[in-house]
């Protein structure tokens, strides 16, 4: 099998290409599922219905959210409707609207389990991750096998402990949150593929996403700005899991990224 995750989207640019290139990357790189953490495509904070509803008909399996799930809050009804698949933190308060996680089919069959989990480092306080992650693993169907999981995390090292939580017991522990793609992607000897962060899908040419001059206005002077989304350099990162289907193990993990050209060629980097 192989799966393709996508770091968080931002904006409308983000948006866009993720709309274009999706289709076209599940023929090139022969995909059997799409996931996508979407909780930055409204503007930069959060998702619309809407822009849901686009994700899902570009061909995005699954969509994940983190912390800035609740800011378009008409989303909550997205996220409680069991047909759809879409995921809140699963560490998030059991009163908190949405699924901890959702199993989907692909093409040739195989059920996919996808959750997410939010970090404590530096970010604001919610359940632990760790016991959120025994307690999905621990519901899901036991024909399923193969389980990627999004660590929405500031700290690089609380995506590494979970990493080592989980080790042997997910397919994938793909990170996200920093917009930073990192270059440390690999696959366990348990068979448990990793990367700190995949980074973002949307615009480069400024600070995570945003304008450049509005982000550095507000370092250099406190008076703040509105940190709108950028435009430019537009960018989908993410990265390509293999795996057995059968057993769940992972076999590779790759580091890619893609602009417009490389969609149009039906390569990345």
């Amino acid at each position: 099998m192989r799966l393709l995750f996508l770091g968080d989207i931002v904006g409308s640019p983000g948006l866009a290409l993720v709309r274009r290139g999706v289709p076209l990357l599940r023929r090139a790189e022969r995909l059997d599922l799409v996931v996508a953490n979407a909780e930055n495509v409204a503007g930069g904070a959060g998702i619309t219905p809407g822009q849901y509803r686009h994700l899902r008909a570009a061909g995005a399996d699954v969509v994940t959210l983190g912390d800035h799930v609740y800011k378009r809050f008409d989303i909550a009804d997205v996220l409680a409707d069991p047909a759809e698949p879409a995921v809140r933190p699963a560490n998030y308060p059991a009163a908190a609207p949405g699924k901890e996680w959702c199993v989907v089919t692909t093409g040739d069959g195989t059920r996919v389990a996808v959750f997410a989990l939010l970090g404590r480092t530096y970010m604001k306080a919610v359940d632990c991750p760790f016991a959120a992650a025994d307690r999905v693993l621990a519901a899901l169907p036991p024909d399923v096998k193969v389980v990627l999981v999004d660590v929405h995390a500031e700290a690089t090292a609380d995506k590494y402990l979970m990493l080592h939580h989980l080790d042997g017991r997910v397919t994938a522990v793909l990170g996200t949150h920093t917009h930073v793609p990192t270059a440390d992607e690999h696959v366990t000897a348990r068979g448990t593929a990793f990367q700190c962060d995949v980074g973002m899908c949307g615009p480069h040419d400024g600070i995570l996403g945003r304008r450049a001059d509005r982000v550095l206005a507000t370092a250099v002077s406190f008076v703040p700005h509105p940190f709108d989304v950028s435009a430019g350099d537009v960018r989908l990162n993410g990265a390509v899991v293999e795996c057995d289907g059968a057993t769940g193990r992972a076999t590779a993990v790759r580091r890619v990224a893609w602009r417009d050209a490389d969609l149009a060629a039906g390569s990345g980097e």
